[in-house]
């Protein structure tokens, strides 16, 4: 892809690997960088260092920084603060847990983000499964169950449990992205991924607790690798940027090295010192501000190697970690190196989601071969038994078992396609509706698995005891919004829509390809014969009207 002129965006793009993608992204000329940090100190500071670099003067660079995981209010809000607001943390949990609406998407930081740049390329070096991990639900699982044995866990502290949860977390901010990045046009999205062990097996030495590997590194490697196959699925989903994803796996070093103050979080570490010895137990049990010790005005000083977000080793650290045989390292500038061979079009092999694409099995000539003898198999059972199964709402979405209902029914009432495609809907409606009071097996299938069946008076509704497809608790009564999500419904208005897709339908048949002519068009089992095939038509609803095509095999 050329990126001459183009808006490049690159989240975490103020870190030790962000810097290394921008440097290269400069040298082709967008017009475009925008830099995005989480503070606004590194990314004001990021953007500077960019700017120095040889061919900056020739791009517009510009910092952004906040949280792209929370909604844009409270975005540059510390989390410990929206955790501590009932407001701002009800909020947070409703867009967390809620249906992914509209208003859900132009509240989030990053859909907002995306909206207003509308980059042509996005660079997400963000450690989103660190990021996540380490806000560490398991610590929040014992705070929550110690407040509930005391009988104090309220609403708070539930909130606050479940804002820390990592997959809600994980699958809503791809949702927002995926999203954010149709809407603008965004053509690549390039993620910079973790194995969350540096490479290392479950043997790994290198970990925060006494627990080898502890559950919070083992949390952050699982978070990785589901984020792996989200995006493996964002790049078979219609309409969405290129997805590609490089991912190291190896410690990935340095930033700088220095002589001086060590920094934690940006910030000095002071001195400590013990005054006096305390037995064992005492020891154990004192708090920060026991006098057998104290924190000092001095800083730790020392020399040391900024390893960017992973902070500052000593000598004798960074010499261990990088050791033959363990972690070892791999720099930034070759991660930056194959972020900028993807996205001109030049393969690296080191693309996590083409991996999977190459790895993964997908449909095979001998179940297609098979498909069509099932099939026929099947037809021939059902004449013999003399029942129509349709459907059982195992498979679902309720829609799919609404959509095959309302063929079968205009299976039963018309001849074939041809006939369906000149249908009158008044006339359609109340025949269906006696179709449905007479036929007590139909009807008796359809509530039996929970749909409930909408007539043409849009006012009564035949049901059975389990209803599929209710409004939420929380939500109003739509009932468009119910008939689209399973309700068969037999009014006037849906045999139009009905009409309209099988003439559609109808038209891409003629116009494909004839087998005559080669290979160009698609030929489904029985899609030759005229007649209406449940499954047929509802496959073809879902594959072109809901938009829901495979790109990938």
């Amino acid at each position: 892809m050329e990126l001459q002129g183009r808006t490049v965006l690159l989240l975490g793009g103020a870190g030790l690997v962000g810097q290394a993608v921008a440097r290269r992204v400069l040298e082709f000329e967008p017009g475009r960088l925008v830099v995005a940090g989480l503070l606004e100190a590194e990314a004001k500071e990021a953007v500077e260092r960019i700017s120095a670099y040889p061919g900056g003067g020739k791009t517009r660079v510009e910092p952004f920084w906040g949280d792209l995981f929370v909604p844009a209010e409270y975005s540059r809000v510390p989390r410990r603060e929206i955790l501590g607001d009932p407001e701002a943390r009800a909020r947070f949990v409703d867009d967390l847990y809620g249906e992914l609406t509209d208003q859900v998407f132009q509240r989030s930081a990053l859909g907002r983000l995306l909206m207003e740049l509308r980059p042509h390329v996005v660079v997400d070096s963000i450690n989103t499964a660190g990021a996540l991990a380490y806000q560490d639900a398991f610590r929040s699982a014992a705070d929550v169950r110690k407040a509930a044995d005391r009988g104090e866990a309220g609403l708070e502290e539930v909130e606050s449990h479940l804002a820390t949860l990592y997959l809600p977390q994980l699958i809503r901010h791809t949702q927002i992205s995926l999203e954010g990045m149709t809407r603008a046009g965004t053509r690549m999205y390039v993620k910079i991924g973790t194995a969350g062990t540096g490479g290392m097996g479950l043997n790994v030495p290198f970990t925060h607790s006494e627990e080898r590997p502890s559950r919070v590194l083992l949390a952050k490697a699982s978070l990785a690798g589901a984020q792996s196959l989200l995006l493996f699925l964002m790049a078979r989903t219609p309409g969405a940027p290129a997805v590609k994803e490089i991912k190291p796996t190896a410690a990935i070093s340095w930033k700088a090295m220095g002589t001086g103050p060590v920094k934690r979080g940006g910030q000095p570490v002071h001195r400590s010192d013990a005054r006096r010895p305390l037995p064992l137990e005492e020891a154990l049990a004192a708090g920060p501000d026991h006098d057998a010790f104290r924190e000092l005005e001095t800083t730790l000083d020392g020399v040391w190697v900024d390893s960017g977000e992973n902070g500052y080793f000593a000598p004798a650290e960074f010499e261990a970690l990088t050791a033959l045989g363990l972690m070892e390292f791999v720099t930034p500038e070759e991660i930056a190196e194959n972020v900028i061979r993807e996205i001109r079009g030049i393969p690296t092999g080191r693309d996590i989601v083409a991996a999977l694409d190459g790895a993964t099995m997908g449909p095979t000539y001998r179940a297609g071969t098979f498909r069509s003898l099932a099939l026929s198999r099947m037809e021939a059972m059902e004449e013999a038994a003399g029942v129509e199964g349709t459907s059982y709402e195992m498979l679902g979405p309720p829609r799919l078992s609404k959509l095959l209902f309302e063929a079968q029914i205009l299976r039963r009432m018309e001849p074939d396609l041809s006939a369906a495609a000149q249908l009158d809907p008044e006339s359609t409606a109340s025949r269906a509706q006696a179709l449905v009071e007479a036929d007590a097996d139909l009807r008796q299938r359809i509530v039996t698995i929970g749909l409930p069946i909408l007539l043409p008076d849009a006012r009564s509704v035949l049901r059975g005891p389990r209803l599929k497809v209710r409004p939420q608790p929380d939500e109003e009564l739509d009932m468009e919004v119910m008939v689209d999500r399973g309700w068969v419904d037999l009014r006037a208005v849906n045999w139009r829509r009905w009409r309209e897709r099988i003439r559609r339908h109808l038209e891409g048949l003629e116009a494909r390809v004839p087998m005559e002519a080669g290979s160009a068009g698609d030929h489904e089992f029985g899609d030759g014969s005229g007649a209406i095939r449940p499954g047929r038509l509802a496959g073809w609803i879902f594959r072109y009207e809901d938009r829901g095509e495979r790109i990938k095999r």
